[in-house]
């Protein structure tokens, strides 16, 4: 949308990418960043996130309790660092969490987009990749959305995931680990590159919609503000012009 001032901010960033390739940080960066230049250059307003880390998190724990009554586990295993999750497309299906969840806080709520932004964040993998968890959103979602894809090699997420976990804090967004299973395994590869064609931007054909994305290289690490700004600002500057032109 675009404001009196005629400062554009979206509606709906989806924040996506590879485990630990930086959407945390990105989302953590925004949030310290001022108000009025955050919307002005990032065109990112008064913003809250969903993430579906929770929501895995939350039916890890549900599996421990049905492995304390001697019960099978439905979703996941236990391992030392957190969690691998077992069931095929189980990370898919939580979309339909999303859906309620900006259906009845967001979209039945529209005032929230008078200089509002929301950030849908998620990383998917083999098997259950990012083209099957996008359709799956509502096309009242996907109709005010455009995709900030935060690119990093496979090897770079990996080292990132290592480097970020800390023992004890293993349901934080921030520093939790992606166990070593999920990561080498679901987590090797995922669709993106093959649904955008390799293109650094351009439009996803989605429920019938034109979804504008921008791959944004996220390497060599940063987390330098001076560096990670322009980072930003030239892949959402570039992301909102598309959004701009966008039937």
């Amino acid at each position: 949308m675009t404001d009196a001032a005629g400062v554009f901010t979206f509606d709906h960033l989806f924040v996506l990418g590879r485990p630990a390739g930086g959407k945390s940080e990105f989302i953590d960066f925004m949030k310290r960043a001022e108000a009025a230049e955050r919307a002005r250059t990032f065109g990112i307003g008064r913003f809250e996130e969903v993430d579906d880390f929770p929501w895995l998190w939350e039916a890890c724990l549900a599996d421990d309790e049905h492995e304390r009554r001697g019960e099978s586990r439905e979703v996941s295993e236990r391992t030392p660092e957190g969690y691998n999750i077992t069931r095929l497309k189980f990370r898919g299906s939580l979309v339909d969490r999303f859906n309620e969840a900006i259906r009845s806080m967001y979209l039945a709520n529209p005032s929230f987009y008078d200089a509002g932004t929301l950030l849908i964040e998620f990383a998917r993998g083999v098997d259950d990749g990012f083209f099957d968890s996008l359709e799956r959103f509502d096309a009242a979602i996907l109709a005010r959305a455009a995709i900030l894809y935060i690119n990093v090699s496979f090897e770079e997420s990996a080292r990132r995931n290592n480097a970020r976990y800390r023992l004890g804090q293993e349901e934080s967004i921030l520093y939790h680990k992606v166990p070593d299973r999920d990561m080498n395994g679901f987590f090797r590869d995922n669709d993106w590159a093959r649904i955008t064609g390799g293109l650094p931007d351009g439009r996803l054909a989605l429920r019938g919609l034109q979804v504008p994305f921008v791959s944004m290289l996220n390497e060599p690490e940063a987390t330098d503000p001076a560096i990670l700004g322009p980072r930003y600002a030239a892949a959402l500057g570039r992301l909102r012009e598309l959004a701009r032109t966008t039937p």
